[in-house]
């Protein structure tokens, strides 16, 4: 669904969309990545292709001179761009006599989520910091990336103000590899977001290096579902890939969660709260409203959901979290993570009467804005639904497509365009049980379709419910709603696009 284009990273925004139209155009968008394909992709990492890639020749390709690795450290660290020891640097390397830098074929620099991939963190940590210079593998546990989007890449464009025509290629070529799961790629994502809204572009394309459980972003982008086997000679093929490998788009979504004030809410990381924030007006709210509202805002890039999922996301990682000794890895948080879905009864929800396990269509109301279309309205939710999924990827728990590639006399009938991850859409689609969830999640059938939208308003309000659980990509909370009041999601494409490094 992504679309990869044939770029070279020091041009224009502009030549690097139409040479990236020109390259979909001749090789076609990826195929939507399969469950199926993790071991054959990590198996993948057993061949001798990293191997014939000699470790100096990569060095010389990827490494940034010392005194600007040193320099955008320093910087980091003193929080402070025009901190002394950067000048230090400066100086030295433009001293009369010193010899000017060359900037390397392909800069890179790091994030790795340490903590991540179980035994494999800290160990790739190491592999990084030797395959380049150890000051370009930032661990995020000890440099956030807004810190290193303020500080270390300010140094670097001090630099190249201050004429440093070195600096300034490494700018404009610079890319980025994240290691780590959906969650880490979203944050560092989203930190170099930053960069459009302060016109300092280019912003850095991304990569992927996948740690998580489920890594559909990486799956999406050709970088792989799982970690490989035989890692330390994959790792090189990757970063080798990387600094000339094509690029495309991903859209973001902005997420706005407006509810009653008072209520207690504990929020994943990846939502904040904020000032009170007017919704769309072009949709009229009905019914009385509390004198107050508490509001709540952030971006995700693969999916949000309302529903059985996410109550299941929702326990398995508080489960996690408090036994972290039961997920040692991948494979033992799936086993999991099935056991607790079990656990939860979706899987005997056609047979109950509880009021928890009922469908959606009780407590919630969906209104939309089509493809091309600037008016709101209210789309009906089959009773069955127990889930409801916006999902902007074609990969979804774990590399699976439950929206399903659809033919085009189906797309027609149903008012639905072809899905891509830059689109500008969302695909709507719902599970009913878990029965239905494991036979969509085995490609045996499609999941629900119920809308495609450019923008969604979904309205709560409780009744005999007094909870609902939502997620937004991979974080769940429990979201109190009130029998009096609605709550509303509200959710919007965010004008600027990621720049992705297409992997495969």
């Amino acid at each position: 669904m992504a679309s990869p284009g044939t770029t070279t990273p020091a041009a224009a925004s502009s030549a690097r969309d139409s040479s990236s139209r020109q390259a979909l155009a001749a090789t076609g968008p990826p195929a939507a990545a399969s469950g199926r394909s993790s071991v054959i992709e990590s198996l993948k990492g057993c061949t001798l292709a990293g191997v014939r890639i000699p470790k100096e020749e990569l060095r010389r390709k990827v490494t940034i001179p010392e005194y600007i690795r040193l320099a955008m450290k320093e910087a980091i660290l003193a929080k402070d761009v025009n901190a002394p020891s950067t000048k230090v640097h400066f100086d030295a390397a433009h001293a009369a006599g010193a010899e000017p830098a060359d900037p390397p074929e392909g800069p890179l620099v790091v994030f790795i989520n340490s903590k991540s991939g179980g035994r494999h963190g800290p160990e790739l940590k190491g592999r990084l910091q030797v395959l380049m210079g150890e000051e370009q593998v930032y661990d995020l546990s000890e440099v956030r990336p807004h810190e290193f989007v303020q500080y270390g890449l300010g140094c670097l464009e001090k630099f190249s103000d201050l004429g440093d025509t070195c600096a300034k290629t490494i700018r404009e070529k610079l890319r980025v590899v994240v290691a780590g799961g959906d969650g880490t790629v979203g944050w560092v994502l989203g930190c170099l977001g930053e960069l459009y809204r302060e016109s300092r572009e280019p912003v850095p394309a991304t990569a992927i290096i996948p740690l998580g459980t489920g890594n559909d972003l990486s799956r999406s982008f050709g970088w792989g579902g799982s970690f490989p086997f035989n890692w330390k000679s994959a790792i090189k093929r990757t970063l080798d890939r990387v600094s000339n490998a094509p690029t495309c788009h991903l859209d973001s979504w902005r997420l706005v969660l407006s509810m009653p004030a008072g209520e207690p809410l504990q929020t994943p990381y990846s939502l904040k709260q904020c000032e009170e924030i007017s919704l769309d007006e072009g949709l009229e709210i009905e019914g009385e409203q509390p004198e107050k509202m508490s509001c709540y805002q952030g971006v995700f890039y693969n999916y949000f959901s309302i529903g059985m999922d996410a109550q299941v996301a929702y326990g398995f990682h508080h489960l996690r979290n408090e036994k972290p000794y039961l997920a040692q890895g991948p494979i033992s948080n799936k086993l999991i993570y099935s056991g607790y879905s079990c656990k939860q009864g979706w899987f005997f929800t056609p047979c109950s009467s509880d009021p928890s396990l009922r469908g959606l269509k009780n407590i919630l109301r969906i209104h939309i804005k089509k493809v091309n279309c600037s008016d709101w309205e209210q789309i009906s939710i089959p009773a069955s639904v127990r889930s409801v999924v916006a999902l902007n990827l074609p990969s979804y728990g774990s590399g699976r497509n439950p929206w399903g590639n659809l033919k085009p006399d189906y797309l027609e009938k149903k008012g639905f365009v072809e899905a891509h991850a830059d689109d500008g859409l969302l695909e709507i689609f719902g599970l009913k049980h878990g029965w239905h969830a494991s036979m969509v999640m085995a490609e045996l059938i499609s999941a629900k379709h119920i809308a495609q939208a450019s923008s969604i308003r979904f309205e709560l309000r409780g009744g005999e419910w007094k909870e609902a659980y939502m997620q937004m990509d991979g974080e769940p909370w429990k979201q109190p709603i009130n029998k009096d009041f609605s709550t509303f999601v509200e959710i919007k494409r965010v004008p600027s696009q990621s720049v992705m490094v297409y992997g495969d």
